[in-house]
């Protein structure tokens, strides 16, 4: 089990996520309608799924209700090629209703990053790391 496919979030407004990553980030998918059951999105690489939080809670076990709150210790990440696009990306989550958490600065890394938090509070890090390489999808390199 060395790949991860697709990343499901549970999300309490389908409307409002879709105009979110649709509608404002852009990402790409085949659904047209505002409230579909459940939405793909057919970015390079691993895919993103959005999906009722309280149907998906239901699939996990049917006795656990959603459980929301704070940073739960999980971040989602978009990788970029440089810091221009990093602020690009940051702000183009921020028109569409993203919360900037943290503004694009330089990291004790050595690379520069910020992150924003979607309409249901997922954390987004967009990150440039000067030496790191990419393939032909896009995806980052990791030696």
């Amino acid at each position: 089990m060395n790949r991860v496919n697709l990343i499901s979030l549970g999300v309490t407004d389908m409307s409002q996520s879709i105009k979110f990553y649709r509608d404002g980030l852009g990402f790409e998918t085949s659904e047209e309608g505002d409230n579909p059951d459940i939405i793909f999105f057919n970015n390079d690489g691993t895919k993103l799924a959005l999906y009722p939080l309280d149907k998906l809670a239901l699939d996990i076990d049917e006795k656990s209700p959603p459980v929301r709150g704070g940073f739960s210790g999980i971040t989602l990440a978009y990788n970029a090629k440089s810091e221009a696009e990093v602020d690009a990306v940051i702000e183009k989550a921020k028109q569409a209703g993203g919360k900037i958490v943290k503004t694009p600065q330089k990291v004790f890394w050595g690379g520069y990053s910020g992150y924003f938090a979607d309409p249901d509070g997922y954390y987004w890090e967009v990150a440039y790391g000067e030496f790191w390489e990419f393939d032909d999808n896009n995806m980052l390199i990791i030696k």
